[in-house]
C-alpha cells in the first residue's frame, strides 16, 4: 500500500511540474500579437465636432476612424506593413475595410499606426455596433481582436 501511495505521489508531482511546461509549449505556438488602439471622429467637412478626438458616439454622415497599433508580444516591436500581411476591420453589419499603416498626422507624422475609416451612411440605423479586427501574419496565421462586448462601451450611432 505504501508503494502505491509513493507511486501516486510521484505521479501527481510529475503532473504538477510537467503540465505547466506542456501548457507553455502549447501557448508558444502561433503568433503572439498585442493590440492597442482607439476610435476617433474623422476630421473633414462632414465632422459634427472636432476631428481626431476620442469618441464612442457618432452621427450619421460622419466618418469613424479606427486607429490601431499591433505589437509583437515576443519582441515588443510595433508591426508595420512589412511585419503584418494585413489587418481587416469587420463591422457587425458585415461591412469590411482594409486597414492601412501610415503616419499621423498625414502632413507631419509624429506617430505611425494602422487606420481604417467607417463612413456612417445617412440611412444607418442608430444603436450600438460591435466590430472585430483580424490580423493576418506574414506566415498566413490569423489573430482576431474584439473590444469589450458590453453595449454601453461599444461604438454607438446616435441621431443627428
Amino acid at each position: 500500500m505504501s508503494e502505491i501511495k509513493t507511486g501516486l505521489t510521484a505521479l501527481a508531482l510529475a503532473a504538477f511540474f510537467v503540465a505547466p511546461c506542456l501548457a507553455t509549449a502549447h501557448a508558444q505556438e502561433g503568433p503572439k500579437l498585442f493590440f492597442e488602439g482607439d476610435i476617433v471622429r474623422g476630421a473633414g467637412p462632414t465632422a459634427k465636432g472636432p476631428g481626431c478626438v476620442l469618441n464612442s458616439q457618432f452621427k450619421r454622415g460622419e466618418t469613424e476612424i479606427f486607429r490601431l497599433r499591433v505589437v509583437d508580444s515576443k519582441t515588443g516591436d510595433n508591426l508595420d506593413d512589412k511585419g503584418v500581411k494585413s489587418l481587416t476591420l469587420e463591422m457587425s453589419n458585415g461591412e469590411k475595410f482594409d486597414m492601412r499603416f501610415h503616419g499621423h498626422p498625414p502632413k507631419e507624422p509624429v506617430d505611425w499606426f494602422w487606420v481604417a475609416g467607417w463612413p456612417i451612411r445617412d440611412d444607418q440605423p442608430t444603436g450600438s455596433f460591435s466590430y472585430k479586427i483580424t490580423a493576418t501574419t506574414l506566415a498566413g496565421d490569423t489573430v482576431v481582436w474584439q473590444p469589450f462586448k458590453v453595449k454601453a462601451s461599444q461604438l454607438t450611432v446616435v441621431e443627428n
